[in-house]
């Protein structure tokens, strides 16, 4: 509880982080923020060439089934690799000034999260523009999944960042942990392609779950199952005690470590 109240006491602190980022990510590039929508625009022309037309995967308006996922993965791995490195990038100010650590994590999370939400437009668009649609009643439900995702990427930012402190060479491990997880999840193809004998084991992957709810929303035009959402749920809460438990112990020997 006395946690809570120390970061409610910093929160003007936590807003400036996140808006610094915000501001920051695309600062020195010619297209600047726009960046924030064109590049989830890129990767989906990628994925929709080499498994459309390449590879053939002969799913149904693939570039939409693929697009609904890619952009909460995106948010997801960018917490997963950034967040990694957040507190050894601000070891000066951690050195200098006192303030509680686990804004760092927090708010790079939560500034990815923001760009997460704008890329959401974008899909919004698509849906709209080539006549898809969505339905209205599912997508009260993404809100939901959206916190679920939040939680679950903050859990493993707390504990990646902790961890990277000591051991430095994780954030360059974690860049590969990030494309093999990718491919691990139902990202580009359906968990119907996984043989039924290794589908029980493809569940344990915290964001199965979440993309399938993510797809059930926008590509299927279905309320998600009530044991998706569940098993979502208690994933990302399990993630983020841990994350804070780690937090908590490792942070102890951050000045000595920077």
């Amino acid at each position: 509880m006395d946690k809570l109240k120390e970061l409610y006491a910093y929160r003007q602190m936590l807003i400036s982080l996140v808006k610094k980022d915000l501001r920051g990510r695309y600062k020195a590039s010619v297209l600047g923020f726009f960046w924030t929508f064109i590049n989830p625009l890129l990767q989906l022309l990628v994925y929709t060439v080499v498994f459309s037309v390449v590879m053939r995967a002969g799913i149904e308006k693939f570039y939409i089934f693929v697009f609904v996922a890619l952009v909460p993965w995106i948010f997801f791995s960018s917490s997963l690799t950034g967040g990694a490195n957040i507190i050894v990038m601000n070891q000066d100010m951690i050195q200098k000034i006192y303030f509680p650590r686990i804004i760092l994590p927090i708010s790079y999370v939560t500034s990815c999260f923001v760009n997460m939400l704008f890329s959401f437009i974008v899909i919004f668009a698509v849906l709209f523009v080539t006549g898809y649609g969505f339905n209205f009643v599912a997508c009260l439900f993404l809100p939901l999944i959206m916190i679920i995702e939040y939680i679950l990427a903050l859990g493993l930012a707390l504990i990646t960042s902790a961890c990277t402190v000591y051991l430095r060479d994780l954030e360059h491990i974690l860049g590969i942990v990030s494309m093999a997880w990718m491919y691990m999840s139902p990202v580009v193809y359906p968990l119907s392609f996984i043989p039924k004998e290794l589908q029980s084991i493809f569940q344990l992957n915290p964001m199965a779950p979440i993309i399938t709810a993510y797809r059930d929303i926008l590509y299927y035009k279905q309320i998600p199952q009530m044991q998706t959402l569940l098993l979502a749920t208690v994933t990302g809460v399990v993630f983020v005690c841990v994350g804070c438990f780690v937090f908590e112990r490792l942070q102890r020997g951050f000045v000595e470590e920077l």
